[in-house]
């Protein structure tokens, strides 16, 4: 590879491969492509300072420096990072080329790309040597248990309860960015790591070194955006249920709390309170006065959150118009439907900026006049009846190509309106996210997920990881969404559950309780009142025992809420997650790094949730240090493993000790 200097980037040509190489903010972006020049797109990447990197050419390659982190590229186009003579990540290939001790003849390059037949781009595999010992965290939110990804393969793809936000940190001291939102997929394998995608035109990755988990972080969020300002009114109880018919339910349920003293920061309002989809209004027979809603939710200190759909009914009164001017996601073949829950629905295409301007007016002339300011956009991966990523086609591109930003550009445009209103400390609910969704006030929950305890042992890992992701903001259905209330291990789930939620960024109640057996209020086939509703869902509504428990955990949390406030900061101040895997706090220590059932919620307090049905006792291990057991103020030394009782109304918390 013939390699050139300017100006702090390295470019390197070998026949129709284009290799450049230079800093991005606190790290290092690599780029390749065997197409004439590189995208003008910096794809998640947003914030590169004033890094300059120092490049210097010699008879082997090229050396590219930026802080701490080097990269040593060799006359074949293969790189090398490194930290001081610590090798972090290398590329791996098994060719004839270069100093190679396995076998030469596979003929198996770092950078892959595969011609599509009849297009301008490529499928894509890059490929690096696996590291003996190797620990990755982050990437996102994915249902399974694995706190350690390490030995995994993972879909590149947006479904309901999944989000790939494709950012790993290591164990090793690295920090990896695949920037790149085409479908695809990652394996962490014991022979080599490979990122692919489906569709794309370039190679981009980008890569940080640091001493720190901390530092690790600091330097991704410094490149990719951090959250906002989180809003103080915000940190207590969120509730809602599938689903709220009526302005009256609604009002009844915000009344009941106030009755009992309890605050209530936010009651939603959930889909379907429309005439069809797509409209993104209220159905009036149903909400008859949503001023005056608004003014008694306000007077008792409760915001109000309403359910913004992606879909768009064909019967809708905004559908025509949207189609005439290019606005829904287009099919690349056969029907134009793309979704067909409960209609005959196509989904407004987010990548246009013109289709955010458009549905923000609708949201603007139907909610936000009546003083809602905080909203629910769920289905935002978007979520289709089938992911046929390749049959569908956006604005800014084939969905195999860019779909994956499609949540990102989803919330991106609302909290851009929300500015431009003069809006402060912005939050919007989200089923989805991307690489730097948390800029634009994004609070990510986990989808549809059961209602059970493998389930909610799928969201710890997924909390933990999303929040290294960079994701700060996350929550989950509190009891799983779909949940049937007469099952007799129910409440001992919910109460377990809520316990977690506690300690939790958000506290959340939701789900779809059944059984379904409350008739509709309609026989029509839409409005406000065909839908189906689940059974209550309010803290009161499973019995004395998970109420007394609940309201016990509701309590602590708000006794914590400045606390909770200044963990909030240092998210939007250095980008450290809310909840933390143990290592973020505790790196020396080896026994953190492999600890997946309890976590750091900040600095100060060590979460033991309880994971397992009918547990009444449980390990934990705490770090060196003094710590303070919270529920009877026993003091603990750290660096051993106590086993704690753990009886339904009691979930162990542990104060470290300054």
């Amino acid at each position: 590879m013939r390699y050139t200097a300017k100006d702090g980037v390295l470019t390197g040509k070998s026949g129709y491969e284009t290799l450049r190489i230079e800093a991005f903010g606190r790290g290092l972006r690599v780029r390749a492509t065997v197409k004439p020049a590189f995208s003008a797109w910096d794809k998640a990447l947003c914030s590169a300072g004033n890094a300059r990197a120092d490049v210097r050419l010699h008879d082997g390659g090229a050396t590219v420096t930026v802080g701490a982190l080097r990269c040593e590229a060799d006359n074949n186009g293969m790189l090398s990072f490194y930290k001081g003579d610590t090798v972090l990540l290398r590329e791996y290939y098994r060719d004839w080329r270069g100093n190679n001790a396995h076998s030469p003849s596979m003929k198996v390059t770092a950078r892959a790309y595969t011609p599509i037949t009849g297009s301008e781009d490529v499928k894509l595999a890059v490929r690096f040597e696996a590291n003996e010992g190797e620990k990755m965290f982050g990437m996102g939110q994915y249902q399974q248990p694995q706190l350690d990804l390490k030995g995994c393969v993972l879909e590149l793809a947006q479904r309901n309860s999944q989000a790939s936000v494709p950012f790993y940190l290591s164990n090793r001291g690295y920090g990896f960015l695949w920037n790149n939102p085409a479908v695809g997929e990652a394996v962490f394998g014991a022979n080599y790591t490979q990122f692919s995608a489906q569709c794309t035109d370039e190679a981009d990755y980008w890569i940080t070194a640091g001493d720190t988990p901390k530092e690790i972080l600091y330097n991704f969020t410094d490149a990719v955006g951090r959250a906002p300002r989180f809003p103080a009114d915000a940190l207590g109880l969120w509730q809602c249920k599938l689903r709220y018919r009526t302005q009256e339910e609604l009002l009844a349920v915000a009344r009941e709390y106030k009755r009992r003293g309890i605050p209530l920061d936010v009651i939603m309002i959930d889909f379907f309170h429309w005439p069809w989809q797509g409209d993104w209004r209220f159905d009036q027979k149903y909400w008859p006065d949503p001023q005056g809603m608004m003014d008694e939710l306000r007077a008792q200190g409760t915001r109000c959150m309403v359910s913004v759909w992606p879909t768009v009914d064909r019967r809708s009164e905004n559908y025509a118009d949207m189609r005439e001017k290019g606005l829904l996601v287009r099919t690349d073949r056969g029907s134009v439907q793309t979704f067909d829950f409960q209609g005959d629905t196509c989904i407004y295409d987010a990548t246009n900026p013109e289709a955010r301007n458009y549905i923000w007016q609708k949201v603007k002339n139907n909610y936000y006049r009546y003083g809602i300011d905080v909203f629910w956009l769920d289905e935002s991966e978007p979520e289709y009846s089938a992911y046929d990523f390749d049959h569908y086609r956006y604005h800014a591109g084939p969905a195999l190509k860019v779909s994956n930003a499609f949540p990102m550009w989803h919330v991106r445009g609302f909290y851009e309106h929300q500015r431009a209103e003069g809006q402060e400390n912005i939050v919007n609910l989200t089923r989805c996210a991307w690489v730097g969704s948390q800029k634009y006030g994004a609070v990510v929950w986990s989808g549809d997920i059961k209602a059970n305890f493998a389930s909610m042992r799928d969201q710890l890992a997924a909390g933990l990881n999303i929040g290294i992701a960079g994701i700060p903001w996350w929550n989950s259905d509190t009891g799983g969404f779909f949940g049937n209330v007469t099952d007799e291990h129910f409440t001992e789930l919910l109460i377990r559950w809520f316990q977690f939620a506690a300690f939790c960024p958000i506290l959340r109640m939701h789900g779809d309780r059944e059984p379904h057996d409350i008739p509709p209020l309609t026989e029509l086939d839409h409005g406000g009142g065909f839908c189906f509703t689940g059974r209550p869902n309010e803290l009161w509504s499973f019995g004395e025992q998970a109420y007394t428990v609940m309201k016990k955990y509701l309590d602590l949390r708000l006794s914590m809420k400045e606390y909770i406030q200044s963990v909030m900061d240092e998210a939007s101040e250095n980008g450290s997650p809310v909840i933390r895997p143990m290592f973020y706090e505790f790196p020396e220590d080896p026994f953190c790094w492999d600890i997946a059932d309890q976590y750091m919620f900040g600095g100060e307090y060590l979460v033991a949730p309880v994971l397992y049905e009918g547990m009444r006792e449980r390990q934990v291990y705490l770090p060196q240090g003094k710590w303070q057991y919270i529920h009877d103020n026993v003091r603990y030394n750290g660096g051993q493993t106590v086993t704690m009782p753990v009886p339904l109304d009691v979930m162990p918390v542990f104060r470290k000790i300054k």
